[in-house]
């Protein structure tokens, strides 16, 4: 009887086993394989990447916990599987080599060719893209952090910048036009048509997540009630779907800049695939793990340090069209913003419960 316990406990839908089994065996799997086909330092530098990803991605995994609270099952379900395979495949190896045949102009089975059998080529190639990258993910990111920001939340981490930002909110569109100022003077870091790359793919990102953020606004306009009464299935749908791409564009803004670092740890694109793909994996374990464990929930300030982490990491990219700056450090500065914001948030939920038992 007690053993039947233990496995109802380790099959529950939100028990760690089920959270990470997957994501445990496939990595051991392909790592395996790795160390097999081509040895211990291989497997090093795939763990490496591995680790590379989950601390550039880990605000990822709480901004993704949030917006997937809102989304039915299903599409939680779509975005936890198909979503992976266009995380891997699609972000990860397909759109880099689409991102450099556009920006040089080259074909893209030569870029493919390229990237199998000259690396070294691929990956100076790769470069060339740098500006569409940082430009539309900085952007992009940009505006999820000052769209939050400028927003009276109840929960306030950092009091007295909060409370100023959401002053500054009865200001229309504020949040658009200190994207395009910030776009403009960044910029002017970068010269000839390199600037006008990253103009043009600021402007596109800018886009983009207008388009979004205003048909997400639209989809979730209605109430539950009128939408059954109404039998607005297919909207319903839409808001789902317009949800599940919202999600890839975050993902792929977050990973694009982390494929071009991981190419001064290695130029095989088969590690980096594999070592960024098992990060891929536990950064939607993680997601998961927050998502029916309610992390988001029990640490009030946790997602606030994600957006902060995010308002970080876009301006770093900004600047990127200038000043190389380390992935290792990037990653670091989002960890320590979310683990200051964690540890605050621990604090502040034993005063609330001191207090209570006071009273």
């Amino acid at each position: 009887m007690a053993k039947c316990n233990k496995l109802e406990k380790m099959f529950a839908k939100d028990s760690l086993f089920r959270i990470y089994g997957f994501s445990v065996v496939v990595s051991l799997i392909l790592l395996f394989f790795v160390g097999i086909e081509f040895g211990l330092t291989a497997l090093t530098i795939a763990l490496m990447l591995c680790a590379l990803e989950i601390t550039f991605s880990f605000d990822n995994a709480v901004i993704n916990a949030k917006i997937l609270e809102r989304m039915s099952r299903g599409w939680q379900t779509v975005f936890l599987t198909v979503g992976i395979l266009i995380a891997v495949f699609g972000v990860r190896l397909i759109l880099p080599i689409l991102l450099v045949s556009l920006a040089t102009g080259t074909g893209f089975t030569h870029i493919v060719d390229l990237a199998l059998n000259n690396p070294e080529e691929y990956s100076h190639q790769l470069e060339k893209a740098h500006p569409f990258i940082v430009g539309f993910g900085g952007i992009f990111l940009l505006m999820i952090f000052l769209d939050f920001m400028l927003h009276d939340h109840k929960i306030k981490w950092l009091y007295k910048i909060e409370e100023f930002f959401a002053r500054l909110s009865r200001l229309q569109s504020l949040s658009i036009m200190a994207a395009i100022i910030i776009l403009l003077g960044t910029s002017q870091l970068a010269h000839g048509e390199e600037q006008n790359q990253f103009m043009t793919a600021g402007l596109v990102g800018l886009l983009i997540y207008l388009v979004i953020h205003s048909l997400d606004k639209l989809f979730h306009s209605k109430s539950v009630e009128d939408m059954v009464k109404s039998g607005a299935v297919k909207q319903t749908f839409k808001a789902g779907l317009v949800g599940f791409i919202y999600l890839e564009i975050i993902d792929a803004s977050f990973s694009l800049d982390g494929v071009i670092g991981a190419f001064a740890i290695t130029k095989d694109i088969v590690l980096i695939a594999v070592g960024l793909g098992i990060g891929a994996l536990f950064v939607r374990a993680i997601t998961v793990h927050m998502l029916r464990r309610n992390v988001i929930g029990k640490y009030r300030y946790l997602d606030h340090g994600a957006h902060y982490a995010i308002g970080a990491l876009a301006l770093i990219m900004l600047t990127s069209i200038k000043y190389e700056v380390p992935e290792v450090v990037v990653g670091l500065t989002g960890i320590t913003i979310i683990t200051i914001t964690l540890v605050h948030s621990w604090f502040a939920n034993k005063k609330d419960v001191k207090g209570r038992i006071s009273e």
